[in-house]
């Protein structure tokens, strides 16, 4: 399964990176209130990262962003943008989340942006992420939550995964992501939800935004 998810998006990757912002209000949002969170000297990870555009975009405000995506044309992407803006505090890997291996405390701030429903443990690596995180450490992330919209497609979606149709998507509410969350350990520091849910196909997707600190 996983690497039909790999398949998936090493196909996409360059259409994916042409693609525009589906919300750039609401994305542009995002970027504020994680910049709020943001100081000088912070280690960050992001992992599923994509083409690297929303950790270009953050590297001004940290120290160094780690930058991890299983896909490895999504990262040589990335690579070539971070390169275009000769943005040097950033290193990008093709490497999961699943196989970091870090020290515990190890980061100021961990980002998980459009990613965490397209996990098979969701739960394992919330917890995981509290554990590389410093104390007074956030990990924001941005979820598609499609059991608040879409419960009927948990019925299908492994026949489209099996035919590498689409990726691995998990289906799972709001109240699920937030009590595994605080089941990890941490405490909501904030949370945002735009008002209208976007439509992609036959998708109708309203995502999530939480900033989680670990106390």
């Amino acid at each position: 399964m996983m690497n039909n998810s790999v398949k998936f998006w090493d196909k996409t990757a360059e259409s994916y990176s042409q693609q525009p912002i589906a919300d750039e209000a609401a994305y542009q949002k995002k970027l504020q209130v994680t910049q709020e969170y943001f100081k000088p000297e912070m280690e960050v990870l992001e992992f599923g990262c994509g083409t690297g555009s929303t950790a270009i975009i953050h590297a001004p405000y940290v120290k160094h962003i780690r930058a991890i995506d299983f896909s490895s044309n999504m990262i040589k992407i990335a690579q070539g943008k971070a390169e275009a803006k000769n943005i040097n505090n950033i290193t990008f890997e093709q490497l999961t989340i699943e196989e970091l291996t870090v020290g515990d405390e190890t980061f100021d701030v961990v980002l998980g942006l459009g990613i965490l429903h397209l996990l098979e443990n969701k739960k394992e690596v919330i917890s995981n992420v509290h554990k590389i995180l410093k104390t007074g450490g956030v990990f924001v992330t941005s979820t598609v939550c499609l059991g608040d919209t879409m419960k009927w497609f948990k019925g299908i979606a492994s026949i489209g995964i099996f035919l590498g149709l689409i990726p691995l998507v998990k289906v799972f509410t709001r109240k699920e992501l937030e009590n595994n969350l605080i089941d990890a350990g941490f405490t909501i520091d904030y949370h945002w939800q735009p008002n209208k849910s976007r439509r992609k196909g036959v998708f109708k997707l309203k995502g999530v935004f939480i900033v989680a600190k670990k106390a």
